[in-house]
């Protein structure tokens, strides 16, 4: 990764350090920018690059290539000399021929392969089966006689195959219980998993229509009137909304997060109703009214999988969804299998909600009311420094903000006495916030996402998406019913045009997840295998039902086993923390998760102390980069709450925790209020750092002097003319550095805008201190 900079690297060794700390995500989210291009075209010539780069970067995995033969080690105690003294001596020579006839025989490769001994395994297994035979001083007497007949010519080869397979099962164990392997992967009837919820007769009211018509209300309206129930949301804000609806109403009603717990008694005692996450939802209590939201999660790549345990496994008389229509038919077959009734409810829009055919080209036209939705943190930054140039005060969202942080900006937009009232947010707002928007204006309708290589693919927003966000406009009940939506550019209006107009695609599949207790059995059989290497044996061995569901994608959980996968721990422990919820993406995030790992490991309980220790001082942001850390010691506050409530004696400090975290959250919604003084700071930090960056000598200075002056350029583009001519470009990377250093490092995912802050503050150090020496070394010139 690093190959970009070996010679910075090998005369500047500070600047390999910091290039070590690099965060692939902020480079991308916070320093690359993206062009839109236009209509039906970039549709289909995206849609078609993902399908064909997916199939070429994904190898497809099987058994040979993932499962690994375990070191033989020989477990007979015979006396030594036995074999010697019955068969004679055997030449490390006879037995290498002998050997050699037995693994080119077609016989007996069909003999491996009838016993499960294919290509791959055979050739490791004979490997290590000649390696036994040749070095083992004192080989089990049979087979020393066997080898002995045969290389006397009374026995043949084949005779050997006994003692292979012996050996090959001793290094294969899967193959001994591949059957049962087989059996506990057999994911083709998950109704069968929920005994309990299928002795009960239920009944599945399915609440279909778009954003803003009332689906979800008339949901929660049975759940308040039900003796017991629970409400299944998608984000902790949904089901904190939920919960204080129904405790305002009169129906005491508990909160479960992954990270928090709230209780409606003051004793502490659980009440009937219960607002959750949906990775929170019981299988195990009965209630007789249950909600699941936004059902059509159930397709999530990631995600899913919670959606279909509550939907095949709550223990619920009636239970009530609520979501997009095209995933009527994929629950009414699931039911069939359920034995469930099904009905479906339609709904229609409240308000009126119309696609205008001009765009707004201009952040003069922007107006009270407005939502500008943007795709990538750089678009945000750049648009709401441009509102802040014309005077406008925005609230903004983006998805890295603490709940708290979000709903603080969404009450500021929503407050009519509030002279904020303009909004510039991520698809963040797509769920969970109330917002009085009028006119929703799409500043781009493609979307940056980081593969699993770490390169950055673009694709159009598609259908759902942009209904979803689109419909946030002209909410029921707000100064704005009637709710407008367009694009920021003239020529984004066709390609919206197209977007909508395509009809949703209906859910095919629902998603599924091996459970702690298939993988625990899993490691009972393949002792020796790491975590990840159990979850790709076990992917490999599944078997499911493709007419209805797909396997959930299991990169995160592996990338965050890989982490850990040094720090001796049980394989309970070790689920537990690899399901945690955090962004591989995230450098200082991911480096406590492994604290707190270690910190399990020996047994320590991670106090509040402690954990002040490893993050350090919290300040108010000055910068934006301030601002992006300040919002990752939020998530390292919330990974430790999760991990309370599953390891409670080794996190006992959560009360300090939490009360910490909502003065962090406090901390960061005053900066969010002022996020476009940060940009301004930052911009003037780096220009200054720039402007005292000399003129270098050497090849390793003139390579980073170059690197740093440019810096500036991915913060600052040059738009003399561009603003005032056409303001819809985002701030972009510098095309014309091609071949330099920082463009190489850039489009290797190698530099944050952070390190290059530190690469020019430490240069420009180093560059006053050699400017001193030099002064005061020099002699002074004579006057002629």
């Amino acid at each position: 990764m690093f190959n970009i900079c070996t010679t910075v690297c090998r005369k500047q060794p500070k600047v390999h350090k910091l290039i070590k700390q690099v965060d692939v995500t902020n480079l991308t989210k916070h320093v690359l920018g993206f062009k839109s291009l236009q209509g039906q075209e970039l549709y289909s010539r995206h849609s078609k690059s993902k399908k064909n780069k997916k199939s070429q970067n994904t190898p497809v995995k099987t058994l040979e290539s993932l499962v690994e033969p375990v070191p033989y080690t020989s477990t007979h105690t015979q006396p030594h000399g036995i074999g010697e003294e019955l068969g004679g001596t055997l030449a490390k020579e006879k037995i290498l021929g002998i050997l050699t006839q037995f693994y080119v025989r077609k016989e007996v490769r069909k003999f491996a392969e009838e016993n499960g001994i294919e290509s791959k395994f055979f050739h490791k297994s004979f490997q290590s089966f000649r390696k036994f035979c040749c070095d083992e001083e004192n080989l089990p007497v049979e087979l020393h006689l066997i080898l002995s007949d045969i290389a006397a010519g009374a026995g043949h080869v084949d005779d050997l195959l006994p003692y292979f397979l012996q050996h090959t099962k001793k290094i294969f164990p899967h193959l001994e219980c591949l059957e049962d392997l087989k059996k506990i992967s057999d994911l083709r009837n998950p109704a069968n998993w929920y005994q309990e919820a299928r002795t009960i007769d239920r009944k599945i009211i399915y609440h279909a229509g778009p954003t803003n018509s009332g689906k979800t209300y008339h949901a929660l309206q049975r759940l308040t009137a039900a003796k017991s129930g629970v409400y299944c949301g998608p984000l902790r804000l949904l089901a904190a909304e939920v919960y204080n609806k129904c405790n305002d109403k009169g129906t005491p009603c508990d909160l479960v997060t992954g990270e928090e717990r709230r209780y409606s008694s003051e004793d502490g005692e659980p009440s009937n109703h219960v607002a959750c996450t949906v990775e929170m939802t019981s299988v195990n209590t009965h209630y007789e009214v249950a909600v699941i939201d936004e059902i059509q999660m159930v397709r999530d790549k990631g995600r899913g999988w919670a959606w279909t345990r509550a939907l095949l496994g709550l223990c619920a008389k009636e239970i009530h969804l609520c979501g997009e229509a095209g995933g009527i038919d994929l629950v009414r077959e699931l039911m069939l299998h359920t034995g469930d009734d099904v009905e479906v409810k339609y709904y229609k829009r409240l308000t009126d909600l119309a696609y205008l055919d001009k765009a707004v080209e201009s952040f003069d036209n922007i107006k009270p009311g407005d939502c500008i939705v943007c795709f990538s943190k750089n678009d945000i930054y750049f648009v709401s420094q441009q509102l802040e140039k014309k005077g406008i005060q925005c609230a903004v969202i983006y998805g890295g903000l603490p709940p708290g942080a979000k709903l603080a900006q969404a009450a500021r937009f929503n407050d009519p006495n509030d002279p904020c009232k303009v909004m510039v947010a991520t698809d963040a707002i797509g769920m969970g916030l109330n917002l009085a928007i009028k006119r929703v204006i799409f500043y781009s309708l493609t979307k940056p996402t980081i593969m699993d290589n770490g390169q950055v693919e673009i694709d159009v927003v598609d259908t759902s998406t942009a209904l979803q966000i689109g419909g946030r406009a002209g909410r029921f009940g707000t100064q704005f019913e009637h709710g407008e939506v367009t694009t920021f550019r003239r020529k984004d209006l066709q390609l919206l045009t197209d977007i909508i107009t395509r009809s949703v695609d209906s859910i095919k599949q629902a998603g599924l997840h091996p459970t702690a207790d298939q993988i625990e059995l899993f490691a009972y059989h393949l002792p020796s295998a790491t975590l990840c290497n159990l979850i790709d044996i076990f992917i490999v061995l599944s078997e499911l039902d493709n007419d209805n569901f797909f396997m959930c994608n299991l990169d995160d959980f592996k990338i965050l086993a890989e982490m850990i996968e040094h720090i001796p721990l049980t394989l309970r422990v070790r689920y537990v923390l690899c399901c945690s919820p955090i962004s591989r993406n995230k450098a200082f995030v991911c480096s406590m998760f492994q604290k707190f790992a270690r910190q399990l490991h020996v047994g320590e309980p991670l106090t509040f102390d402690w954990l002040c220790g490893q993050i350090g001082t919290i300040s108010e942001p000055k910068t934006i980069t301030d601002l992006v850390h300040l919002e990752d010691i939020f998530d390292v506050f919330d990974l430790y709450l999760w991990l309370r409530f599953r390891f409670p004696e080794m996190f006992p400090d959560f009360e300090a925790v939490q009360q910490t975290q909502k003065e962090l959250d406090i901390i960061i919604q005053e900066a969010v209020q002022r996020i476009t003084v940060l940009l301004k700071t930052t911009e003037s930090s780096i220009q200054a750092s720039k402007e005292a960056t000399p003129d270098l000598s050497d090849e390793s200075d003139s390579i980073l002097g170059g690197l740093l002056n440019e810096v500036g350029k991915l913060f600052k583009p040059n738009r003399k003319n561009n603003v005032e001519k056409d303001q819809t470009e985002s701030p972009k990377a510098p095309s014309n550095v091609e071949g330099k250093l920082t463009q190489n490092l850039l489009k290797s995912n190698i530099l944050t805008p952070e390190i290059l802050e530190k690469l020019k503050a430490e240069w420009s150090e180093q560059h006053l201190k050699r400017n001193r020496h030099v002064r005061t070394s020099r002699k002074p010139i004579k006057k002629i």
